[in-house]
């Protein structure tokens, strides 16, 4: 079953997409702005972006730019006749269709079918990758191995799943509450410590001098990330 992520601040259009394509079999993610669909993007999963493109906090076109900074997904654009100007700009940062307001349930379901044929048929799906590496550190997926310079390395299940999230987006940010809903799969609601004590334990594993990272380290008010 493919997740299609539905980026809305109308309540009602949210609700009247989630019918058309959870009736059509998809998957749905609810988001009412763009911060929040960057968030949903982030956890990994998602299949198909449609995405209003005015929005509060973080409006349609801006979304739009950022996730082209870090994925390929095929983003739709819901548009009233209006937009004109904006449906122009959103294409030419890389949208991959629009749909005009009021929706045709027919024709939104066509669209979605249309774009995700393109991208899981036609190669543009990025390939999960067996081995991760970022300098010393490789985790074989495959062996659910993990190794520093060539030693072995025993981690928790957890310190695994958080290791391989953050290897598999060299470079992203990821703040601690999408930490938390990718590896423990809750709600997170205080969150922070949780995380926290995993990652100086993760550190502690993979780091020379954990109290002075190299490869995951924190971005002071976001998150965590790995690097070189």
């Amino acid at each position: 079953m493919e997740k299609i992520l539905i980026c809305d601040d109308d309540a009602d259009i949210r609700a009247a997409l989630n019918i058309y394509l959870t009736a059509a079999g998809y998957e749905t993610v609810l988001c009412a702005d763009g911060q929040q669909a960057l968030e949903a993007l982030a956890e990994g999963g998602i299949r198909l972006v449609l995405l209003d493109i005015m929005m509060p906090v973080l409006d349609g076109i801006t979304a739009l730019a950022r996730i082209r900074e870090i994925s390929n997904v095929p983003v739709i654009l819901l548009t009233a006749k209006s937009e004109d100007t904006d449906k122009i700009l959103g294409l030419d940062l890389g949208a991959d269709d629009y749909i005009t307001k009021p929706f045709n349930p027919v024709e939104v379901q066509a669209r979605v079918r249309s774009q995700l044929r393109r991208y899981l048929t036609l190669g543009s799906a990025p390939a999960e990758k067996a081995v991760l590496s970022c300098g010393p550190i490789v985790l074989d997926d495959r062996a659910k191995r993990v190794t520093v310079d060539g030693d072995p390395v025993s981690l928790t299940p957890t310190e695994y799943d958080i290791l391989k999230l953050l290897l598999s987006h060299p470079g992203q940010v990821f703040s601690i509450p999408v930490i938390y809903r990718q590896v423990w799969h809750e709600t997170p609601l205080g969150c922070e410590g949780t995380v926290a004590v995993h990652i100086r334990h993760l550190r502690e594993k993979i780091e020379i001098d954990p109290a002075n990272p190299r490869y995951l380290t924190v971005v002071w008010g976001q998150g965590y990330r790995i690097s070189y």
